[in-house]
C-alpha cells in the first residue's frame, strides 16, 4: 500500500467520527436545524471521556507535584482563550472560562475551592465578589443622601468575561507507574487568573490586581469539559474536547512551583527580580522530571 492509499484510509476513518463542530450542517433545511441531533444520533452518541485507569498507591515508585502557568498570550494556548466575543458565533463554541462559569452557576460543577490545596470549598455566591463589581455614581449617591430611592441607571455593574482572563494555573501530579514502567501525568486542578472586576471600574489606577479567581478539582469537571469543544485549527470538522486538550497537554506551560520541604516555595520566592533565571529554573524542574523516566532504564 502506497502513501496515497494510507492517507486516504486515515481520512475515511476520521470522517466516521460523530464529533462535529457543525452537527447536521449538511442536512439542515433551515439554520435552526444546525447543531441539532436527530433521535438516532442521540441514541448512537454514547461518547464518554476516556476513564482514568486505577493506579494502586503501591505502584507509584516516584511522584512530584507541580504548579504551572498557561500564558494566554502565547499562540499555542489560544484554544483555551477564544472566543471572547460570542455575539456573532455559534452556541457550540465557547471559551474555557465561559464553560466553567456557566456550569458552576447551574450546579454541574460543585467542587470549587479557594486555593490549589482544595481545603476550603467555595460556592458561586462566594466567588461572585471577584467576578462582579457594582458601583454607584455620584448622582446616585446624591439621590440616596437626599432620601430618595436609588435609580438603577445610577448603578454601574462590571463583570469579568473571557476576554479578561490573562492566564490559567494548573496543578498536576507526575508519577512513575512501576507496573507499566512509564512516567505519567494526572491533572488535579485548574484556575483562571485575572484582575478582579473592580479593576474594570478603576482602570486608570495603574495597579495590578491579578488574582486566582477560583480553583476547580479537575476530575469532577471531565464530563462537562468532554461536552465542550475547543477549536481545531487543523480540521474544523473535528473539534477537540477541552478534556482531551488538557489531559494530552496540548498547551505550553511554565512551572512556577513544585512541592518541596520549604512549604512548597515558589520559584519567585528564591529567585527575585530576574526573569531569565526564573525561566531557566522552570526548565530545570521540568528536565529533572523528564530525566526520572530516562534514569529508570539506565543500568
Amino acid at each position: 500500500m502506497n502513501v496515497r492509499n494510507v492517507v486516504l484510509s486515515v481520512f475515511v476513518l476520521l470522517i466516521g467520527f460523530s464529533a462535529s463542530a457543525q452537527i447536521n450542517i449538511l442536512n439542515a433545511k433551515t439554520p435552526d436545524e444546525i447543531g441539532v441531533k436527530t433521535e438516532d444520533q442521540i441514541a448512537y452518541d454514547n461518547d464518554q471521556p476516556l476513564p482514568y485507569g486505577f493506579v494502586d498507591d503501591r505502584d507509584v515508585l516516584w511522584s512530584k507535584t507541580t504548579w504551572e502557568i498557561i500564558d494566554l498570550d502565547e499562540r499555542v494556548n489560544f484554544p483555551l482563550y477564544y472566543p471572547i466575543d460570542t455575539n456573532n458565533i455559534g452556541s457550540e463554541r465557547r471559551s474555557l472560562y465561559d464553560v466553567l462559569v456557566k456550569n458552576i452557576t447551574n450546579g454541574k460543577i460543585d467542587h470549587v475551592y479557594a486555593d490549589s490545596y482544595f481545603t476550603e470549598k467555595r460556592t458561586m455566591k462566594d466567588i461572585e465578589a471577584s467576578l462582579v463589581y457594582s458601583d454607584t455614581t455620584d448622582a446616585g449617591i446624591d439621590q440616596v443622601n437626599a432620601g430618595e430611592t436609588l435609580d438603577p441607571q445610577y448603578v454601574r455593574r462590571f463583570t469579568l468575561d473571557a476576554g479578561d482572563i490573562e492566564e490559567w494555573r494548573i496543578r498536576g501530579y507526575w508519577f512513575l507507574d512501576k507496573r507499566q514502567g512509564e512516567l505519567k501525568y494526572r491533572l488535579l486542578g485548574i484556575c483562571p487568573v485575572a484582575n478582579e472586576a473592580r479593576s474594570k471600574a478603576f482602570s486608570d489606577d495603574g495597579q495590578d490586581n491579578k488574582v486566582e479567581l477560583f480553583w476547580i478539582w479537575y476530575p469532577s469537571t471531565r464530563e462537562v469539559l468532554h461536552e465542550a469543544k475547543a477549536f481545531n485549527r487543523k480540521n474544523t470538522s473535528q473539534p477537540i474536547t477541552y478534556d482531551h486538550l488538557l489531559n494530552s497537554r496540548r498547551f505550553n506551560a511554565l512551572v512556577y512551583k513544585e512541592d518541596n520541604e520549604l512549604g512548597d516555595r515558589g520559584v519567585k520566592e528564591y529567585i527575585n527580580d530576574n526573569a531569565l533565571m526564573q525561566l531557566l529554573e522552570s526548565d530545570r524542574i521540568r528536565e529533572k522530571i523528564r530525566n526520572i523516566e530516562i534514569d529508570l532504564w539506565n543500568y
